[in-house]
């Protein structure tokens, strides 16, 4: 299965006098990829329940390593791999292109958890209605 791609463009804003995109950007980008990710498959990140909590899925790791600068104007491939699906959590492996150039690529992972109305998170299993629209991708390189 071909990856997620979203697609960003480099506002003047997430740039610094050099044009050169600011790192903690890729980091908002890899969540609003995730974001998109969950949409296309008809999810949202944020659930709410009838007993009034929300399945949610806060960070437990995430990293990113990077390559080559992005500039000002540039518009940013970004594909989304779900590297793992496990009991209480997914594993996610995202990269950033511009055309034939990876600029970066950074894992995530995330827990599946109840929010409830009073700020407290506790990690689930992964409910049957999320499990059964996830896909393990195979990651480039590796089949």
């Amino acid at each position: 299965m071909a990856p997620f791609v979203a697609q960003r463009r480099v506002e003047f804003a997430h740039t610094d006098m050099a044009q050169i995109v600011h790192f903690a950007n890729f980091y908002r980008w890899m969540e609003e990829a995730e974001h998109e990710y969950f949409r296309s498959i008809g999810l949202s990140i944020m659930e709410k329940q009838d007993d009034g909590t929300y399945i949610g899925w806060p960070r437990v790791n995430c990293s990113c390593h990077y390559q080559a600068p992005a500039h000002h104007n540039d518009l940013i491939d970004i594909h989304v791999y779900v590297e793992r699906i496990g009991f209480k959590s997914l594993n996610f492996y995202l990269e950033f292109w511009v055309g034939d150039k990876r600029l970066a690529y950074g894992r995530m992972k995330t827990a599946c958890c109840i929010c409830r109305p009073d700020g407290t998170l506790q990690s689930i299993e992964i409910p049957e209605i999320y499990r059964s629209k996830f896909v393990e991708m195979p990651l480039p390189g590796k089949g």
